[in-house]
């Protein structure tokens, strides 16, 4: 049986020549063809004629609050489920807010950073995509948190909690584990700015959507004529790193030989450029995600080295005590945003979406509150605000989307905002007394917000043995 070969093209509309130069060399590389329009009319008719069919996404360039929504409306009308990504000049949350009110599926602010582009185009093909969803443009716009200010109360969540704030002190590679959307990128940047590197830069670098046959150049740089159309020199990831944080996500995915040069510059601390024959003095600290485990070939040595601290983060379906207060502190940051509001939530909601299994976790939560965020006419969210999420939770048929098992006194305590101190694992054991106490420390610092002294006071124990357990259970004194 032959296999089909898909056409994916990608439609530009309003770009000038220069930006779609640099967009199809983007797109090309994840397999993408590009096909250009310079106004509706004419991208309406590229969407009805004969290859219209292969236009899986488009991009919108430039973006004005006269025509976009018109723009959005007339491509809506020939393709109702057409992703459709604006692009826009950073800065302009209002902007960002208007584009998706209008329909618009994703943002993208300029200048765009080539793997931000190849996500977003692969997570808007994917047709087992929930349909009612939005990118979260939460995560474009958050601010980073500290490690504290990371909302879970469920056991394996803080237990990674505590491991990341223990690595955090040292300058060793720290690898974190997690599902997509878990919230691998979110603990990387707390441990950086929990870490003695804070002031330092913190570079990011996908290694899963930079092809193969780049990586070295973009990690390590290149010096001109090291392969044909190195015209100029390129300065790599690691030594814009160079006093901060290397953040690599997915490392599983870098070619066996980078991984091996990888492994050589982490050991040494000199990175030397493609096609040079010197090499720059560097000191970095690495962090690695992973939503799998590292493969069976991987190097073995580099493998050694970046899990001398290994984070695991739970998904969301195994702690979904934490949904109301996760639900609760999105909506807080959604309304500080430009063009959103304050809204509440009623506990008919939070009992739709604590049933629902969230195989895109954390990630998926944030976007399917900020679609009903913006879609909300009265000042609360109600169950039919998520009609989809309540759907796909009785009829989907991923066990990802397995309904989680939370007891009624436990969803009735997490619905009612109460804090909490887990006292059993899933399998019915009691917590360790050195985990329950370091839950009951964390609330108390939060409740009294940071003011140590009263917190011992009211733990009935002096602020040298509170500092003593602090460093005993790995919790950052900057609660």
């Amino acid at each position: 049986m032959r296999e089909e070969v898909v056409l994916r093209s990608l439609l530009l509309v309003d770009a000038d020549a220069n930006e779609r130069r640099q967009l199809s060399a983007v797109a090309s590389r994840a397999g993408w063809s590009m096909v250009g329009a310079a106004c509706a009319e004419s991208a309406v008719g590229l969407l009805q004629g004969p290859h219209g069919r292969e236009v899986r996404a488009a991009l919108l360039s430039n973006w004005t609050d006269e025509q976009g929504p018109e723009l959005i409306a007339a491509l809506r009308q020939c393709r109702p489920n057409l992703p459709i990504i604006v692009l826009a000049d950073g800065g302009s949350i209002a902007l960002a807010v208007d584009a998706m009110r209008a329909g618009a599926s994703d943002y993208l602010s300029r200048p765009i950073a080539p793997e931000r582009l190849i996500e977003a185009l692969a997570a808007h093909a994917d047709r087992r995509r929930a349909s009612g969803e939005l990118a979260p443009l939460s995560e474009k716009i958050a601010p980073d948190l500290s490690l504290d200010q990371l909302v879970g109360a469920a056991p394996e969540f803080r237990s990674a909690l505590a491991v990341a704030a223990k690595g955090a002190r040292n300058r060793l590679p720290i690898l974190i584990f997690g599902e997509a959307g878990a919230g691998k990128e979110t603990f990387a940047r707390a441990i950086h700015h929990a870490s003695l590197r804070a002031r330092g830069p913190l570079v990011q670098l996908d290694c899963k959507v930079v092809a193969a046959n780049i990586i070295d150049s973009e990690l390590f740089g290149h010096v001109p004529g090291a392969f044909p159309g190195a015209f100029s020199e390129r300065v790599g990831r690691m030594v814009e790193a160079d006093g901060g944080t290397l953040l690599l996500d997915e490392i599983g995915a870098l070619p066996k030989e980078t991984q091996e040069r990888l492994d050589r510059v982490l050991a040494t601390g000199e990175v030397r450029p493609v096609g040079c024959n010197g090499s720059n003095s560097i000191d970095i600290r690495l962090i690695a995600t992973s939503s799998r485990a590292l493969p069976d070939d991987f190097h073995p040595g580099l493998a050694e080295r970046i899990a001398t601290t290994t984070v695991t983060i739970p998904p969301l379906r195994d702690r979904s005590g934490d949904i109301p207060a996760l639900v609760r502190h999105f909506l807080t940051r959604f309304a500080e945003e430009p063009g959103m509001r304050a809204l509440s939530i009623g506990n008919d909601s939070l009992a739709v979406l604590m049933r629902y299994g969230w195989p895109g976790n954390v990630r998926q939560l944030a976007g399917v509150l900020f679609r009903a965020a913006l879609q909300a006419e009265g000042n609360s969210l109600t169950a039919q605000d998520f009609p989809h999420i309540a759907i796909q939770s009785r009829f989907s048929g991923r066990r990802s989307d397995v309904s989680p098992d939370i007891g009624k006194a436990s969803a009735d305590a997490a619905m009612a905002g109460a804090p909490q101190v887990t006292l059993y694992h899933q399998d019915g054991h009691l917590r360790s007394l050195e985990e329950i106490e370091a839950d009951i420390i964390r609330l108390a610092i939060g409740h009294y917000r940071g003011r140590m002294t009263e917190v011992a006071r009211r733990l009935g124990i002096g602020r040298s043995t509170l500092y003593r357990k602090l460093g005993e259970l790995g919790i950052d004194t900057a609660a």
